[in-house]
């Protein structure tokens, strides 16, 4: 017996080869479309085509926690894709700010303000860090990947004014402990 449309789940979670090839063939438009959308800006061929083997083989170890059927299916494959190229979108773009980092200190701008802008920028990629997991995922989807509030909500099946209303209640409260830590408060 060959996975097929009506098969391809119960035979992926009892570890049959052949359901993997059949979803590799099924969904690999969709992995490639997501990945590329969301990697495409840092420019690393190598880096889409790992995140594209790691997001099949995260899919192969956990079959057995997907309960659903074949729509469902699509939507946690995208969903897996997702959060695996942001995870690599991060990672990739963690080390060039490292890099430009390294490049800023052999400008000549003074020690101090240095020490100012890199505490401030590390501390606001610590509150955002720190945000709820959707309205993280908002915040760089938006900010750090351009997404328009429409690919946004497409994407985390939420409604456009309520990925508005994340962004700004985020703003308002990354405003609020910016202000704070200003001010010789603490951040929360």
């Amino acid at each position: 017996m060959r996975s097929n449309e009506t098969n391809f789940i119960k035979r992926l979670q009892l570890g049959k080869e052949d359901a993997l090839e059949f979803i590799v063939d099924k969904y690999l438009p969709l992995v490639k479309g997501v990945t590329h959308k969301i990697l495409f800006p840092i420019k690393q061929d190598g880096v889409i085509e790992e995140c594209i083997n790691d997001v099949f083989l995260s899919i192969w170890n956990n079959a057995n926690k997907f309960h659903g059927d074949a729509t469902d299916f699509k939507k946690w494959v995208c969903a897996i894709t997702k959060f695996k190229a942001i995870d690599y979108y991060r990672k990739a773009t963690k080390r060039v700010e490292l890099i430009s980092e390294h490049v800023e200190t052999s400008e000549a701008a003074s020690i101090e303000d240095e020490l100012i802008e890199r505490e401030d920028r590390t501390e606001l990629i610590r509150l955002i860090n720190q945000m709820e997991p959707v309205g993280r995922d908002i915040f760089i989807m938006k900010y750090f990947l351009g997404l328009k509030s429409e690919e946004i909500s497409a994407r985390l099946g939420l409604t456009v004014a309520s990925v508005h209303n994340r962004i700004y209640r985020g703003k308002k409260k990354l405003k609020q402990e910016i202000t704070n830590f200003k001010m010789g408060g603490h951040l929360a």
